[in-house]
């Protein structure tokens, strides 16, 4: 009996201890999620492209095989339509929550005629657009997304240099805006 109430007694300060050192660490690494670095990089519903090398404010690109661009959103008021054209080998798409949580991926080979055209709203703004789908919407995927804000990583890839310009261009053409229905 004793031995148990000396195990219970240790692991109450054991736990305890834990939960003082994780309160006190907490500060240190609010801030260095990847939802709030994508947020600093500048105005939300436009795509940065990352650079090559890091300049202490956009990370650099990990694989130098890889061109990405990152766009904030939000849903709160509106749907946001995400979309680019143009001639690259492939390209990929994830949409993730203000979690960092995957709410959806994508590449050019499961896209329409190999554009991306994809429309990110809540459940509700999703049911208003499937009861009259626009004409400008025919051809998109629509997602849902649970929260009102998130992200979206757009990547190409680059076979050789003479590729590297046309992967620039698709990225600095992707859009990442607030649909408004006409």
């Amino acid at each position: 009996m004793r031995s148990i109430l000396y195990a219970l007694l240790v692991g109450l300060i054991g736990a305890a201890l834990l939960h003082i050192v994780i309160i006190l660490a907490l500060p240190s690494f609010t801030g260095r999620d990847a939802y709030t670095r994508v947020q600093s990089f500048g105005e939300a519903n436009r795509f940065f492209a990352l650079s090559d090398r890091s300049d202490g404010v956009l990370p650099a690109n990990d694989d130098p095989a890889l061109k990405s661009a990152v766009c904030a959103f939000s849903v709160g008021t509106a749907p946001v339509r995400l979309f680019a054209a143009g001639e690259v080998p492939f390209w990929s798409l994830a949409v993730y929550d203000s979690g960092s949580n995957e709410v959806f991926s994508m590449s050019d080979r499961t896209s329409v005629g190999g554009a991306l055209d994809v429309l990110v709203a809540t459940p509700v703004q999703l049911i208003a657009v499937r009861k009259a789908v626009p004409e400008t919407l025919a051809q998109s995927i629509l997602v849902e997304m649970r929260g009102e804000e998130g992200y979206a990583v757009l990547r190409t890839f680059i076979p050789a240099e003479s590729r590297r310009e046309a992967a620039r261009t698709f990225l600095a053409g992707a859009a990442c805006d607030a649909f408004v229905p006409e």
